[in-house]
């Protein structure tokens, strides 16, 4: 018991330190955030390759073996699209490493390598998984500006190589194998590993517009790990007798981190699904679904709660399982689309505290540690998420936001206002200050690279020309920084939604390219809106409004814009890659 307190105390103070250096972390950079968290939460390999190495029985290789696989993936997948993402943004210090912040652990591993060091001797396992703790601590707290950023990914991926390797260390001296007679199955091991990298290093190369889905798909390897290590410690603690029996508080923390891993796993594949588009978009609704959930979710914890009482009850466990990968399903198809960003951000903090329940189960601080970060950082975001929206995470969650609403009946209709491309770009090359809008129909026509050529015409002619990020624009968390990034916008022209307001009104002109909730003024004007008190960009402060678009359809909450029916508001109807691209020969014309 005092081990299970001493864990708790770690994962208070690691939960605290994750929270204070998370919410450090620059708007900018909170999808790199998002997919190193990602590779993080494959802290899970750690466990996984312990139950692998051990090869115990048939059940535990065949679960130890997938879970490496989908561990390993995101590893792989997760750091190598980080790095991909942060080399977009251009530093005022390029050529900045985190040197300094490795030599530590350089002179430990090349201490092991000479022989100086006893690999038997626990203590080298200890130092090696301290250090590597410090690292994953580090590599977040360098996430906090973009000229920093390129040191996390190299401080998160020698923190994993160290897990790796103390790991391996610690199977080569595992008193469970010596009472077995056995040695680590290293030759299980090198081919998962080598498979979980084949499968992760092209799902790394998807382009950026594709990045949202990607991240939902790689939550889903990082629960299923999870939910696997558990449910082999599980039938492996069944099967041991006497002092070695399966207690009942790890049959509980058992529960809890198997019921996460696969919440997260069936959760994210459906997230995965709509975001993909797989799946419908909309959310999937029917009469008295929260209640059905609710009866599904207490079923389940008296399954585990059976089990718990009785841990040999393993039909009650397998039952349980069952459950939790239903509810993993029910508790996402009821969600829109744009309602993403939240629920990424929350299946990362779930897989961040299934990895923290796997280290209460192998008693290891830094499973702890690393999983106490990932989960503190899916908190945070979905935080940042939920205030931007201006709602509560039971909304998000069970409000079935994003049904198409009725139309209100405004009497007569006020005429649209529509504009050419030579028109809109006569307009945008006489003005002294733009603001350019990005949304999601931005990200799915992929016109990022002509916003940039836009951008270039423009600065050309002597404009100022600025980006108004909101934090819900997209599909996850910074979505939108990341876009204008690839296309090589500097970094300190995207400006966040706070900062940008006040400039609005002085603003010759505000480009809308794909946004819709986002700049409905309806959620400052009208308390009947479903949307009303939720933060938006105030483009309609700005002196003339242009707005590109494919048609007058409704956004993500199903409800018209009166943006689009403003005296001051020109609609450029068509595809945003083709007008913008227009807009960029007019104006090039017309030097």
């Amino acid at each position: 018991m005092s081990a299970l307190f001493s864990n708790l105390f770690i994962f208070l103070l690691a939960t605290f330190l994750g929270l204070e250096v998370i919410r450090r972390v620059s708007p900018l950079l909170h999808t790199p955030l998002m997919s190193l968290t990602n590779a993080i939460s494959a802290i899970s390999l750690v466990g996984s390759l312990t139950i692998l190495g051990r090869a115990e029985n048939t059940l535990s290789i065949t679960l130890g073996a997938i879970a490496v696989v989908a561990s390993m993936t995101n590893v792989v997948s997760g750091f190598l699209i980080t790095d991909r993402m942060l080399k977009m943004f251009k530093t005022r210090t390029p050529g900045a490493g985190a040197a300094h912040g490795v030599i530590f652990p350089v002179f430990v591993l090349a201490a092991l390598a000479s022989g100086t060091v006893d690999v038997q001797s626990q203590w080298t396992t200890d130092l090696t998984y301290l250090v590597a703790s410090g690292l994953f601590v580090m590599s977040l707290k360098w996430m906090n500006h973009p000229t920093t950023a390129r040191k996390s990914v190299a401080a998160g991926e020698l923190a994993m190589f160290m897990a790796i390797g103390g790991t391996l260390l610690a199977l080569s001296n595992d008193p469970e194998l010596t009472r077995l007679g056995h040695t680590p199955a290293y030759g299980y091991i090198a081919a998962a590993l080598a498979l979980g990298a084949i499968i992760g290093y092209p799902i790394s190369l998807v382009p950026m517009t594709a990045v949202p889905q990607r991240t939902a798909f790689s939550h889903a390897f990082g629960g299923l790990a999870a939910g696997l290590v558990g449910t082999s410690e599980y039938f492996l603690g069944i099967g041991r007798t006497g002092d070695l029996a399966i207690s009942n508080v790890t049959v509980g923390i058992i529960g809890f981190e198997v019921l996460l891993g696969f919440v997260t796993f069936t959760g994210s594949l459906i997230a995965f699904g709509k975001l993909a588009e797989i799946l419908p978009g909309r959310p999937i609704t029917y009469k008295g679904q929260n209640a059905v959930n609710l009866v599904l979710f207490a079923v389940a914890v008296v399954c585990i709660g059976g089990v718990v009482a009785s841990p040999t009850t393993w039909p009650l466990y397998v039952g349980f399982c069952s459950l939790a990968l239903l509810f993993g399903v029910l508790l996402v198809i009821p969600i829109g689309g744009a309602d993403m960003p939240t629920v990424i951000s929350l299946l990362n903090s779930y897989a961040g505290l299934s990895a923290c329940a796997m280290g209460f189960v192998l008693n290891s601080p830094m499973l702890i540690i690393a999983g106490a970060l990932d989960g503190s950082s899916g908190l945070i975001l979905s935080i940042i998420m939920c205030k931007a929206m201006n709602r509560s995470f039971a909304n998000v969650l069970f409000g079935a936001f994003g049904k198409p609403q009725e139309r209100k009946a405004l009497g007569e209709e006020k005429p649209i206002r529509s504009a050419s491309a030579e028109e809109a770009a006569a307009i945008l090359g006489n003005s002294t200050s733009v603001v350019i809008v990005p949304g999601y129909g931005m990200a799915v026509a992929q016109a990022q690279h002509k916003v940039r050529e836009l951008y270039d015409a423009l600065t050309k002619k002597g404009v100022n020309v600025q980006f108004a990020i909101h934090p819900v624009a997209g599909r996850m968390p910074g979505h939108m920084n990341v876009l204008l990034a690839e296309a090589d916008i500097p970094y300190d022209k995207l400006v966040e939604m706070d900062d940008i307001n006040p400039e609005m009104p002085q603003t010759d002109v505000a480009l809308v390219i794909g946004a819709n909730d986002v700049t409905n003024p309806d959620a400052r004007n009208d308390p009947t809106s479903p949307i009303y008190g939720m933060p938006i960009i105030d483009t309609d402060k700005a002196r003339t409004v242009m707005v590109i678009k494919r048609s007058m359809s409704a956004g993500f909450a199903g409800i018209d814009n009166p943006l689009y029916t403003m005296d001051h508001t020109l609609m450029l109807f068509g595809d945003a890659k083709k007008f913008v691209g227009d807009l960029v020969k007019e104006l090039g014309s017309s030097q």
